[in-house]
């Protein structure tokens, strides 16, 4: 009897389920079936999902789907970056920056990774000239070619297509989880029950052997999916795996959230995600064609729901008597393994962090590459399980270190949410990476002065999700700067001096893309207009 996997069961539809069944879908084609049992009634919240530039290449290029057909289909939008608004001056919850230092209080955390320059990445030299008072840029404005395309709210392609700059999206996960479900049945052969789960069947392995539904079924598998969201269905409530609490490094549990109506061709469409603080966490703006989805995410622990929605609909002057909110409780940590038995955790049923650097379709997509890299037979190896825990695990920890070094190193204080921020622990690796920040060494960057080199490969990118580039961004951008420079620049005259024209390469590249790209708005026009 063979030992291959011949069925694989994904509990759970939305974005989570959708991908996997397209993924697997087209991984295991024409070597084992897939089956997404889908309940008919579950909600999704739907208001919006940002991303990060990988999606296309990681996920959709390997499912053979265009970028322009997934776009028109799923009501998308570009993102450049992420806007942070007001994180580091103190007032009541606007969705304008503030003035600081006769600046608006807003930075960018742009894609891409910074140059290099003789093996020492250019935000060195931009400290040094800080340091001596040689510039008065902000770091985003003096090491980045887009801000002022951001600020003009400029598309990240010209209109004949040719891409001029790294770029992400933003789109309605509703349709993208419609879209997907159509593409897993039709091109992948994906089967579809829509039906609920009643009874989780386990054997004396602690391995699911079958799942009861409610019009009488029983789906079996080899292997099993949880796609069922914070509820995690199979992974906690069947087969018992704890779920590892991480509201001692992240406050925020709770969210309100809504679509709000735009008019794109008075006010533009704002090519990148707003992250605008509040008194008890933050509210983000998702921009897409004729709208923009919006969440306020707080700690309960700091505002009370009715406080939060009064807030959160005093920022865009909505009625909360008339608004349809949807109100959000979810669960901040992971589970301890993320693959139990012959059950992986994807999505929010294995791990969950705040939504403020857009890796809640990463964590989906990383974690599938990830399966299919360490895919099983029916005796479940040790050690692949083993090896694609590990990689969770890093993957999410880390990213919980540089969610938490945002609320701790901004400069507010004026509340008692962004008060706690500064009071909770950080864990080891970012305590190493943020003493070695502030000693001026450079963090995690590559060998390499080829970006397109070190994004060579998705398993790179994957391990090294947060390098120097995003730390850099985010500090400097909260003011966070290290305490002095890099010591060995100071007997780098050379080196220092020929830094000077990239710089100024970068100045002459904001201006170009600023004279010669499209407005987002333009640019989402002719795209959606050929939409069937």
């Amino acid at each position: 009897m063979s030992d291959k996997i011949d069925h694989v069961v994904i509990v759970g539809g939305g974005t989570a389920g959708w991908m996997a069944g397209a993924y697997l879908g087209k991984a295991l084609a024409d070597t084992a079936g897939v089956t997404v049992l889908e309940a008919p009634d579950i909600p999704t919240i739907g208001v919006g999902e940002a991303t990060i530039p990988n999606l296309q290449t990681a996920f959709f290029d390997f499912l053979e789907i265009d970028e322009t057909e997934w776009m028109r289909e799923c009501n998308a939008s570009f993102k450049m970056a992420v806007r942070f608004i007001n994180w580091r001056t103190e007032g009541d919850s606007t969705p304008e920056p503030r003035r600081l230092d006769g600046r608006p209080d807003h930075f960018y955390h742009s894609f891409g990774l910074l140059k290099n320059h003789d093996r020492l990445p250019l935000s060195q030299y931009w400290h040094y000239d800080k340091h001596h008072g040689n510039t008065e840029l902000p770091f985003d404005y003096a090491c980045y070619a887009e801000p002022a395309a951001l600020d003009a709210k400029r598309a990240p392609l010209h209109l004949d297509g040719s891409r001029a700059t790294n770029y992400a999206w933003h789109f309605d996960a509703k349709l993208v989880a419609a879209f997907l479900r159509r593409v897993s049945v039709q091109r992948f052969g994906v089967r579809h029950i829509q039906d609920r789960v009643n009874h989780v069947e386990v054997d004396s392995r602690g391995h699911i052997t079958g799942l009861r539904t409610a019009a009488g079924r029983t789906v079996e598998g080899d292997l099993f999916i949880d796609c069922s969201g914070f509820r995690g269905l199979l992974i906690n409530k069947a087969l018992g795996e704890p779920f590892i609490d991480m509201r001692d490094h992240l406050l925020n549990d709770s969210a309100i959230a809504t679509t709000i109506p735009h008019d794109d061709e008075s006010n533009g469409v704002e090519p990148y995600t707003s992250a605008i603080a509040m008194k008890s966490g933050w509210t983000w703006k998702i921009p897409m064609p004729g709208r923009f989805g919006s969440g306020y995410v707080y700690s309960s622990r700091f505002a009370a729901e009715d406080e939060a929605v009064k807030e959160f609909c005093g920022l865009w002057q909505l009625d909360p008597d008339r608004t349809p909110l949807n109100r959000i409780r979810f669960r901040v940590g992971r589970n301890r393994r993320a693959w139990a038995g012959n059950c992986v955790s994807i999505g929010t049923s294995s791990c969950f962090v705040e939504p403020l650097e857009s890796t809640g379709i990463y964590f989906i997509y990383a974690a599938l590459f990830q399966l299919v890299k360490h895919f099983p037979d029916k005796t479940f190896p040790a050690a692949l399980t083993d090896r694609f825990n590990r990689e969770i695990e890093t993957m999410f920890d880390d990213t919980r270190d540089f969610i938490q070094a945002h609320f701790h190193f901004a400069p507010r204080a004026d509340t008692p949410f962004w008060k706690a921020n500064k009071e909770l622990t950080l864990g080891p690796a970012i305590q190493e990476k943020v003493r070695d920040y502030l000693a001026g060494l450079p963090v995690s960057m590559p060998a390499s002065d080829d970006a397109a080199h070190y994004y060579g490969t998705f398993e790179e990118e994957f391990r090294n999700f947060w390098n120097n580039s995003n730390y850099y961004c985010v500090l400097a951008g909260l003011g966070l700067l290290p305490e002095r420079p890099l010591p060995r620049l100071s007997h780098m005259t050379a080196s220092r001096s020929s830094a000077g024209p990239l710089f100024e390469a970068i100045q002459q590249r904001q201006r170009y893309l600023l004279d010669t790209l499209p407005s987002h708005h333009e640019f989402l026009e002719k795209l959606h207009a050929g939409r069937h």
